[in-house]
């Protein structure tokens, strides 16, 4: 386990995070450079060797429900691996997700869309009770709040709408 100072040496290496002391002796680290809301790459780092990362954006963390990684035991190397792809991910823009089927947000219950992925696997959109569910055959897989939302999500995920 590193240090408190080892863990500020490592975060002051890089040039591109700014250090800002906050209460009880506990220091965060800001990436003003941020392509997203979310701007603290560091945070809560404590003397006694507690501190979090931002990996909400990246998979393979075991993240908190705001996408912290607690790093209390990491390496030196695992510490700059995390670091480098919190940055990474924050410093890419988000993309676009292209238009498809824009429908109005309250429209009548029952409707649904039919969405396919390259490989074969079909999932249903159904509006029902203001709220879109996204089905696997009969298995609830999620649900939205907005049609936007759900056809983002489907995109992100690589569906596309069946035409069949």
């Amino acid at each position: 386990m590193l240090t408190f100072e080892q863990k500020l040496d490592i975060l002051d290496s890089y040039p591109q995070l700014q250090r800002n002391n906050v209460s009880l002796g506990r220091v965060n680290y800001h990436y003003e450079e941020s392509r997203h809301e979310k701007k603290t790459v560091a945070y809560h780092l404590h003397p006694n060797g507690n501190g979090f990362v931002y990996g909400g954006l990246l998979r393979g963390y075991e993240t908190d429900n705001k996408g912290l990684v607690n790093i209390r035991d990491f390496s030196e190397d695992e510490l700059r691996t995390l670091l480098d792809a919190s940055i990474a991910s924050l410093s890419i823009s988000k993309p676009e997700a292209p238009v498809v089927n824009k429908r109005k947000k309250k429209a009548p219950s029952g409707e649904e869309t039919r969405w396919v992925n390259d490989e074969g696997h079909t999932l249903t959109l159904r509006l029902e009770d203001d709220l879109w569910y996204l089905y696997a055959d009969l298995n609830l897989e999620m649900a939205f709040e907005t049609v936007d939302e759900a056809e983002e999500y489907l995109v992100e995920e690589g569906f596309a709408p069946s035409n069949g």
